[in-house]
């Protein structure tokens, strides 16, 4: 499938409730949980979230659409929600991330992009000369990583409990 505004921001627009419906009010069991050493928790996961909202998805689209002589996107810092999110509560990063969403989608709706907008470039540190469209389009496949890893993450805390079920839960062996 191509990238297409609307269909993309139709999953986008979703992520903060899907978030909120499967994470809100749930033990720390749950949230805390990780799939061992260096690996991350529902909590990380969406305070990692939230951090990109801030500063990764929109700012790069704006630096590529301002077209100036720079148009080098900062390097992601893609572990800064360990600092970022600390003291706070999954409840109070769910909010914030909702709130971040909301007005980055309203920021992108209210560009009404163009066909050739779509295709001006930007500067990775990492992978050189992408396009607006590439940014965008892999903004909604970082989500629905991200809610699968929650996912794999979560069901992974019965791993053992399943017992012989777990031949035909591949999730649990990812």
């Amino acid at each position: 499938m191509d990238f297409d505004i609307t269909h993309g921001s139709a999953i986008l627009a979703r992520t903060p409730a899907t978030l909120h419906a499967l994470l809100d009010g749930l033990d720390s069991a749950w949230t805390s949980a990780t799939e061992g050493p260096d690996t991350w928790s529902a909590y990380d996961i969406v305070g990692h979230l939230l951090h990109g909202e801030r500063t990764d998805w929109i700012p790069r689209a704006q630096l590529i659409l301002a077209q100036a002589d720079t148009r080098r996107f900062a390097p992601f810092d893609r572990f800064a929600q360990f600092e970022a999110s600390q003291g706070r509560s999954l409840a109070e990063l769910l909010r914030e991330f909702t709130a971040h969403r909301e007005a980055s989608l309203d920021t992108l709706h209210g560009w009404h992009l163009s066909d050739s907008q779509l295709a001006l470039r930007g500067e990775h540190p990492a992978f050189g000369d992408v396009t607006l469209r590439q940014l965008l389009a892999t903004w909604v496949a970082h989500d629905l990583g991200h809610l699968a890893q929650i996912a794999r993450v979560m069901a992974k805390q019965y791993r053992a409990a399943v017992g012989p079920w777990r031949e035909y839960l591949p999730i649990l062996d990812r």
